[in-house]
This record gives structure tokens, C-alpha cells and sequence, in this order.
């Protein structure tokens, strides 16, 4: 049924296990929205064909084809140049995706493709509270750490699509082990869920006293959920975990500023549900390394967009900007 034909976008967010798709006005409202698995294919061909089958009657019930201005994907590794998805190593397909120009193909609709995290910042510039900046930086802090640079009104890609990627900077030298690249002391070892649990553990291991209610939990049921929830109690040794992830957190994002002075700095994800607990220690430290010139200049916010909607309105964004 014939429900709405004013012009909308589609918008796609591809991760490890979900794919979320949804029909996007561009007031940033999403009128209709679904999932598929991500994993369920490892033939990105039959990929493209489930989500043909269930997007195509979402673009059919307000006004078809042509009322849709485009389809804007965030992924993984992907390459906004190429609208390629490459080694991306959650996905369950390897090597070189060509997956713009397979939806394009298949769907006869304009399809551009980035990575999840400037996807995100996109849509921060047009509908979250970054809207109207040019000069701004939003990281996500989840299961990884991303970040999406703006510059000028525009997203910093480099020449192969692939700059921005603050969450592998080396903020401690020798540092902790990343698993999943080998790095040592990158910024997503110590503030990404899985930093923040590693951290808990370290400082359970050295705690003198032995006095909090993270010991109650194994090495393998303790998350950063647990850790906010005990930080929240007055556990101790929780808080003292947000305190030190938001001083490394600070001391990175200083270095960021200095590289491209933006107005504002915009967090997002689930480990932004700490609050306080996370931003007192990381404004305090970010200030401390700053430069004077620096100083008492930059913004550091939470995103205002619903988590649940951010990827979808993030890569819908993408095709009202391109």
C-alpha cells in the first residue's frame, strides 16, 4: 500500500551479525526500518538478493524507485572511493567486496558506500548535534573504537578512502595487546568494551584490598555493563577503571584536536551510557594536554541520535550529502 511519496532515502547499516535497513525522510524521521542476518550468506550474491527481497517492498510502499534519491551503506572497511568493502575481518565475506556497485546493479538506485564510523559522523553533520559544523570529529566507543573526521564540511578520506582510523593510534608505547591487529598500546585496546573489561581485570589482579563487586564475577561474565552498574554502586575499583579509560581516552583525543582543530569532538556508543563517569575524567584530561591555544576551545559531547537508529540515519545520510 501506497503510504507516503514525498522523496526518502534508503539507509543501511552491515555489521558482523545484523543488517539494518531502513526508509529514511531527509528530516532524519525513519518511516519504516527491518533486519537481516549478516552471516547467514557467505555468498554475498544471495547476501544482496535477501535484502533486495525485503527492502524493495519498503521503497514500493512510498512511491518507488522514483521517489528514492539513493541508497547510502556504512560497513566495515569500506571504502567510500571504491564502494568497496575490503579485509574486513567481522564480515563473514573475505578479500574485496565490489558491494556499491552490486546494489546499485541490482536495485537500479544510486548507492554509495563508507565505513561505519563515517557513516556516523555524517549523520551527526546533518541531523545530530554536529549539524551546521564543519570542523568536528565524532569517535564511537562499543565494541571497537571508530571515528569519523570532518573537515571543511567533509569527510576526511585520504587517498585511498581509508584515513580517520584514530582507534589504532598508539597512545602507549609498548603498550597493551590488541588481538585482533597486533598492535601494541592502540587507543582501542584500552577504551573499547573489551579495553574496558581488560583494564577491570588488571586492577582486580593488583587490588590490595580485594574489595569489590567485580570479584564476584569470572573472567569471562565480567563486561563494561557490569563495571557501569558497580561504578554506579560506588564500587571503587569501578570507577577507578572509567577514571583511567577517560584519562587515556583525553590524552588521545588531545593529540586529535591539535592535529585539526575542530570545534567539537562527539562520542557515541555504548560506553557513552557512563556518563559522567567517563566524560569528567577525559574533558579534564584532554584539557591538561592541550596546548594553551588549544584549550577551553573544543567541545567534547554525547551524540543526541538514538543508538538504536544512528547506523541506519548515518549511511541514509551519506546520499543527501552526495
Amino acid at each position: 500500500m501506497l503510504t507516503n511519496q514525498s522523496t526518502f532515502a534508503i539507509g543501511i547499516d552491515i555489521g558482523g551479525t545484523t543488517t539494518k535497513f531502513g526508509v529514511v525522510n531527509k528530516d532524519g524521521k525513519i518511516l519504516q526500518q527491518n533486519n537481516i542476518a549478516s552471516n547467514k550468506h557467505s555468498d554475498i550474491h544471495f547476501f544482496i538478493e535477501e535484502l533486495y527481497q525485503n527492502i524493495q517492498p519498503l521503497i514500493e510502499n512510498f512511491g518507488g524507485n522514483k521517489n528514492c534519491v539513493g541508497i547510502g551503506i556504512g560497513a566495515p572497511n569500506g571504502n567510500f572511493y571504491s564502494g568497496t568493502i575490503e579485509f574486513a575481518p567481522n564480515l563473514i565475506w573475505k578479500g574485496i567486496i565490489p558491494l556499491a556497485s552490486l546494489i546499485q546493479n541490482k536495485f537500479g538506485l544510486k548507492t554509495l558506500l563508507t565505513n561505519d564510523a563515517n557513516a556516523a559522523a555524517v549523520g551527526e553533520m546533518m541531523y545530530g548535534v554536529a549539524k551546521g559544523l564543519k570542523h568536528f570529529i565524532t569517535i564511537t566507543l562499543g565494541t571497537g573504537v571508530g571515528s569519523g573526521i570532518v573537515i571543511d564540511g567533509k569527510i576526511l578520506l585520504g587517498y585511498d578512502g581509508f584515513a580517520g582510523e584514530l582507534g589504532h593510534t598508539i597512545i602507549r608505547h609498548n603498550g597493551r595487546l590488541h588481538k585482533g591487529t597486533g598492535a601494541l598500546g592502540s587507543l582501542e585496546s584500552y577504551v573499547s568494551a573489551s579495553g574496558i573489561v581488560a583494564t577491570a581485570q588488571e586492577f582486580l589482579s593488583n587490588d590490595i584490598l580485594k574489595e569489590s563487586l567485580l570479584h564476584q564475577y569470572s573472567k569471562d561474565e565480567l563486561t563494561s555493563q557490569i563495571i557501569y552498574s558497580s561504578a554506579m554502586k560506588g564500587d571503587k575499583v569501578a570507577q577507578k577503571v572509567f577514571e583511567f579509560s577517560g584519562e587515556i581516552l583525553g590524552e588521545a583525543l588531545a593529540n586529535f584536536v591539535m592535529f585539526s582543530s575542530p570545534e567539537m569532538i562527539v562520542l557515541f556508543g555504548g560506553i557513552t551510557n557512563a556518563g559522567d563517569l567517563l566524560m569528567h575524567p577525559t574533558k579534564t584530561a584532554m584539557e591538561k594536554n592541550l596546548l594553551p591555544i588549544f584549550r577551553n576551545k573544543v567541545k567534547l559531547v554525547f551524540s543526541i541520535l538514538p543508538a538504536s537508529d544512528a547506523a541506519i540515519l548515518g549511511a541514509s545520510a551519506l546520499v543527501w550529502e552526495n
